[in-house]
């Protein structure tokens, strides 16, 4: 079946236990329809951060191959994600005087370039420059100051900045496939887009993408993005955990974490598991409540460290919407009432929602970043005007890294 390549957006979704690879057809109604899919693991990446290209490009390969055997069709670039503890941010202000007394996208993009001149370490760039509101006269709350009559405008935006290092490993690793990076997208950011809707945008809610190497955090108040924060801890560690606990090995522990898992001991009863052990060793039967006993303490702990990462952003009391845990490791049994119990606030799970096709597969919140990714690139590669770009994130911003980065390729 032949497609419009014109109508095709692709995600890419790099994790450090898996590669995603999704294509979308962009339907005459603006809505996305998945029509391909590729997985395939991921053993390159480490806390979110590449430690070895061949093994990344291997399995950047294999999941766009099944992609494209799917859609029928060739894939040619892709809407990236990035992690990682490099990840910083940081909220700042802008002010400029408008000319004509009428605002136009001049002075919309002085602003942003006002808003934008605050120092950032070498070894860091600038990924998004993202909105949250417009002052004309001190008159808050304006999204849209086009056309608007005033003296002076001011603009809030919230500055992602990301390792430059990190990536252009993860820009190498596309392009050692023969792939090009249309937008590199944070995480969580991407995430939001699938799983969010914008009544809890707007009322305010605190996104957790708990994934295989990290967990990420983004905190919306307002219909805009306020705060984003990165823990080094999610779904690994409890798989370590279980394959030192149980000396059973890696791959085992992850079996078992899957089937068995949950993070409330009293809910667990008492039937007992099966563990393979450590080299000749005959398996061993050993009660759920042992298990229970191993992963339920390393999610109180990062449930611990991100209820403290809500609290010192200061927007602890800012989100009535409560808590939305997506990705992979979100799934454990039990961990929305542990959740509840941690943060003292309504909690639900976030899973990938606006789009058709493969629905029963891509209804999960492991998909939650990849979805996010074909919807992020539907709203923006469609749009060329650059003040468009400026005003949502990546565009400009990323095309000036982009270019950047070309250099060393």
């Amino acid at each position: 079946m032949s497609r419009r390549k014109e109508n095709l957006v692709v995600g890419l979704d790099i994790g450090t236990s898996k590669v995603v690879a999704l294509v979308g057809e962009v339907k005459t109604d603006d809505s996305i329809e998945i029509v391909g899919l590729g997985t395939h693991p991921s053993r390159g990446l480490k806390k979110g951060v590449v430690v070895d290209i061949e093994s990344t490009v291997q399995a950047i390969q294999r999941a766009i191959e099944e992609a494209e055997l799917m859609a029928g069709c060739e894939i040619n670039s892709v809407n990236a994600g990035i992690s990682g503890s490099h990840i910083g941010s940081r909220n700042s202000d802008g002010v400029t005087a408008i000319k004509e007394h009428e605002v136009g996208q001049g002075d919309i993009d002085r602003v942003i370039d006002a808003a934008r001149a605050v120092p950032i370490p070498a070894d860091q760039k600038i990924l998004h420059i993202l909105p949250q509101e417009f002052l004309i006269d001190n008159q808050e709350g304006i999204r849209e100051p086009v056309g608007m009559c005033g003296v002076r405008l001011e603009a809030r935006v919230h500055i992602i900045t990301g390792a430059v290092s990190a990536a252009q490993n993860i820009v190498k690793c596309i392009r050692r496939c023969g792939l090009d990076v249309d937008d590199l997208v944070l995480d969580q950011l991407s995430s939001s887009y699938s799983v969010l809707t914008e009544d809890e945008k707007e009322l305010g809610v605190c996104l957790i993408d708990i994934g295989g190497g990290t967990t990420d955090l983004a905190v919306f108040t307002d219909g805009a993005i306020r705060h984003t924060a990165v823990v080094p801890i999610a779904g690994d560690q409890v798989t370590n955990d279980i394959a030192v606990a149980l000396r059973t090995p890696i791959h085992h522990a992850e079996s078992i974490k899957i089937n068995y898992g949950r993070v409330q001991s009293e809910a667990a009863g008492g039937d007992s598991i099966e563990v393979p052990s450590i080299g000749d060793r005959p398996a061993r039967q050993l009660s759920r409540h042992t298990l229970t006993n191993v992963v339920e303490p390393r999610y109180e702990e990062l449930l611990g460290l991100l209820q403290g990462e809500l609290r010192h952003s200061g927007f602890e009391d800012l989100v009535p919407g409560g808590v939305v845990l997506t990705g992979g490791s979100a799934k454990m049994k039990g961990l929305v009432e542990l959740a509840e119990s941690v943060f003292q606030m309504p909690v639900r799970i976030g899973v990938p929602q606006y789009f058709t096709g493969l629905e029963e597969r891509l209804k999960d919140p492991v998909y939650s970043t990849g979805i996010g990714l074909l919807i992020y690139a539907k709203q923006h590669r469609f749009e060329t005007h650059p003040e468009y770009h400026e005003a949502h994130g990546v565009g400009a911003v990323w095309h000036k890294f982009r270019s950047w980065l070309s250099g060393d390729f």
